[in-house]
């Protein structure tokens, strides 16, 4: 398996935005091969003296960190599934912009070792 982990800060008024726009990428995430989408809103997101989730995305005041995963079977299947997202219309997102500042964003992709 192969994950694509992210995590980001969210306007709280933004928060019915986010979820409307992860609900509409995810059916074309799940069309082009990934397995599972999770989408999670912060609730115990401590503080950190030297790191944190909140030092890394710069959460500002008024805004919640976001930590979300998408599951593809293989690495290649994900190559395959991102070309594919990225030449689809639907993710374009016409006439909406994104619901949170996507520079402090951070996102990578993973080799998993261990499900359980």
């Amino acid at each position: 398996m192969y994950v694509d982990g992210f995590v980001a800060a969210v306007p709280n008024d933004k928060k019915d935005a986010y979820l409307e726009h992860a609900t509409k990428a995810s059916v074309v995430f799940k069309e082009y091969g990934a397995l599972s989408v999770v989408e999670a809103w912060g609730d115990d997101v401590p503080e950190g003296k030297l790191t944190s989730f909140r030092m890394a995305v710069k959460q500002e005041e008024n805004e919640t960190v976001i930590f979300s995963w998408i599951t593809w079977p293989s690495k290649q299947a994900r190559d395959d599934g991102w070309k594919k997202l990225m030449e689809d219309p639907r993710m374009k997102m016409e006439g909406s912009e994104m619901p949170f500042d996507g520079k402090r964003m951070i996102y990578g992709g993973f080799n998993a070792i261990l499900e359980a």
